[in-house]
C-alpha cells in the first residue's frame, strides 16, 4: 500500500468523535496528503493500532507544494449550513439545536468548511432517504418495511452525527407515519376487498360442482358435465397455486365440499355407464340389422326407390341408442359403406346421362334464344303460335344435364310469363262485362256533372256564396271521377 493510499483511507475513516492522541499524530501526518484529497465516505473509525501501524511520512512530505491544487467548491449551502452547525479550526463539528450545541465529530486536516460540509452531506444523506421514503408513499408502495425505516432515519436524527434542519427532518417523519399508517389501512382495506372477491370466487366453483353433482343422473350431458368439472378442478387448483390465501379452515372447509361434489358426481358416473354397457348389446344387434339392409341395397340401380330407403334407414339409425364408442364407430363405417357404394354408383350413372343430355342441352339454349326474340311483344296471336311451336320443339329435345336444368327451365318461363301477362291484360280490354260497367259509370256521372253544374248557376245568381262554394267542390270532385273513368273507356277501345 503506497503513502497516498493511505492518508485516503486515513481520510475516509474521520471519527464522529473526538481523536485519541495517537489518532491525532498519525492525522498530522498524512495533513499535507489530507488537503489534495476528496471529501471522504464516512465509514468506521479506525482503531489507534492500525493508525500506528502505518509508516509515518517523510518530513517533507508536511512541505505545501509550490502550486496548491484548486479546492473544490462544496456542494452545500454554507450560509444556509451555519444556521444549524459550526466547525472550529481543529476540526471537531457541532450540531446547533433548539439554542443547545452537540458535538457531531471530527474531521481534522481540513478546513473548517471542508469539516462542516463533510457533516452536512452526512444530513442530506439522511434527508435522501427521508425524500425517497416520501415518492415511496406517494407511489402507494407496499408499507412492509416503512415503519422500520422511519425508526431507523429517527434514530440516525437522534445520534446527533450530522448537521441540517434535524426539527424539519423530524417533522417530515412525522407527516410520513401518518400517511403511512392511512396507506396502511388503505392496503389492509384493498387486501380484504381482494380476499373477498378471491373467497367469491372460489365458493362459486364449489358451489357449481355441488350443482352439477345435483343434477338427475338420467337428464346429465355426461360429456359436457365432466369436462366443466375437469375444468372447475383446474381452476381449483390454479387457484390454490397463485391465488390469495384465505386462512387454513377456509381454504379446507371449501376444499371438503369439492371433494365431496366430485366424489357424487364420479358415483353417479360409473353407475350410469354400467347400466349403458348393458344397453351396449342390445343397440349393437339394432344397428347390425340395419347395416344388413344397407348392404342389400348398394348393388340396387333403381336410383329413386333405394335412395328413399337409405334415408328411412337412416332414421332408424338416428333414432336407435347408442352402442359403445369403439363399437359404435365401426357400426357406422359399415353402414355408411354401403351407402357410399350406392350413392357412388348413382353419381356414375347421373355422369353418364349428363353426358348423353349435353346435345340436348344446346337445342334448349337456342330455344330460349329464339323465345326471347320474341319480347317485346307487338302482335301477341303470331307470338303466341311462335311461342307454342318453340315449346313443342323443347319437349322433343329431351332432358338436359340435371346442374343446368333450372337454370334453362327458368329461361323458357321468363318468356311464358310474359306472354301469359300480355293474353290476360288483353282479355280485360275485351271484357264485355266491364266494359259496360264502365260505360254505364260514365253516362251517370255525366248526367250528375250536368246537375251540378245547373246547380252551381242557379246559386251564382241566387248570390248565395255558400251553395256556390259547395256546388264548386262537388263539381271538382265529379269532374274528377269522369276523367278517371274516360281513361278506363279508352282502355275498352
Amino acid at each position: 500500500m503506497t503513502h497516498s493510499q493511505e492518508s485516503d483511507e486515513t481520510l475516509a475513516s474521520a471519527t464522529e468523535q473526538e481523536s485519541t492522541p495517537e489518532q491525532a499524530t498519525a492525522v498530522e501526518v498524512d495533513s499535507t496528503t489530507a488537503a489534495e484529497a476528496p471529501a471522504p465516505t464516512p465509514a468506521r473509525s479506525p482503531s489507534p493500532a492500525a493508525f500506528a501501524a502505518r509508516p509515518k511520512a517523510p518530513a517533507a512530505a508536511a512541505t505545501p507544494s509550490p502550486v496548491a491544487p484548486a479546492a473544490v467548491a462544496p456542494a452545500v449551502d454554507l450560509a444556509e449550513a451555519a444556521k444549524f452547525g459550526r466547525a472550529e479550526d481543529d476540526g471537531h463539528v457541532f450540531l446547533l439545536l433548539d439554542g443547545e450545541e452537540f458535538p457531531v465529530g471530527q474531521y481534522p486536516g481540513a478546513s473548517k468548511e471542508e469539516a462542516l460540509t463533510y457533516f452536512v452531506r452526512k444530513f442530506d444523506d439522511i434527508i435522501a432517504q427521508v425524500a425517497l421514503l416520501e415518492q415511496r408513499v406517494e407511489a402507494k408502495a407496499p408499507t412492509t418495511d416503512m415503519n422500520k425505516t422511519v425508526t431507523h432515519l429517527r434514530e440516525q436524527l437522534g445520534e446527533r452525527t450530522s448537521v441540517g434542519d434535524v426539527n424539519a427532518a423530524l417533522a417530515r417523519l412525522t407527516a410520513l407515519e401518518d400517511s403511512i399508517k392511512a396507506l396502511g389501512l388503505a392496503e389492509r382495506a384493498s387486501h380484504d376487498a381482494a380476499r373477498a372477491v378471491e373467497l367469491a370466487s372460489r365458493e362459486a366453483i364449489v358451489a357449481e360442482a355441488e350443482g352439477i353433482a345435483a343434477e338427475d343422473p338420467t337428464a346429465i350431458q355426461w360429456k359436457v358435465s365432466s369436462a366443466r368439472m375437469n375444468e372447475l378442478f383446474e381452476a381449483w387448483k390454479l387457484a390454490q397455486k397463485s391465488g390469495m390465501r384465505l386462512g387454513r379452515a377456509t381454504e379446507e372447509g371449501l376444499w371438503k365440499r369439492f371433494r365431496s361434489a366430485r366424489t357424487v358426481f364420479d358415483r353417479h358416473r360409473r353407475a350410469y355407464f354400467s347400466q349403458l354397457d348393458n344397453n351396449n348389446a342390445a343397440a349393437k344387434t339394432a344397428k347390425e340389422s340395419l347395416i344388413e339392409a344397407a348392404e342389400a341395397l348398394a348393388a340396387s340401380t333403381d336410383w329413386g326407390f333405394a335412395a328413399g330407403e337409405y334415408r328411412r334407414l337412416m332414421d332408424q339409425w338416428k333414432a336407435s341408442p347408442r352402442a359403445s364408442r369403439k363399437d359404435d364407430d365401426a357400426l357406422w363405417a359399415r353402414f355408411r359403406g354401403a351407402q357410399d357404394k350406392f350413392f357412388a354408383a348413382r353419381q356414375e350413372a347421373n355422369n353418364a346421362l349428363d353426358e348423353e343430355f349435353g346435345a340436348n342441352l344446346i337445342v334448349k339454349e337456342a330455344l330460349i334464344a329464339e323465345a326471347e326474340a320474341l319480347l317485346p311483344i307487338k302482335d301477341l296471336n303470331a307470338t303466341k303460335k311462335t311461342l307454342q311451336n318453340i315449346r313443342d320443339r323443347w319437349e322433343e329435345a329431351g332432358k338436359v344435364p340435371r346442374n343446368d336444368m333450372q337454370r334453362v327451365e327458368a329461361g323458357l318461363r321468363k318468356v311464358e310469363d310474359a306472354v301469359r301477362s300480355a293474353d290476360e291484360d288483353n282479355w280485360r280490354r275485351s271484357d264485355p262485362e266491364a266494359k259496360a260497367r264502365t260505360s254505364s259509370a260514365l253516362s251517370q256521372l255525366e248526367a250528375t256533372i250536368a246537375g251540378l253544374k245547373e246547380d252551381l248557376e242557379k246559386a251564382q245568381k241566387a248570390g248565395d256564396a255558400r251553395k256556390v262554394a259547395k256546388a264548386e267542390e262537388a263539381l271538382a270532385a265529379r269532374e274528377l271521377w269522369l276523367e278517371q273513368i274516360q281513361k278506363a273507356a279508352a282502355d275498352f277501345s
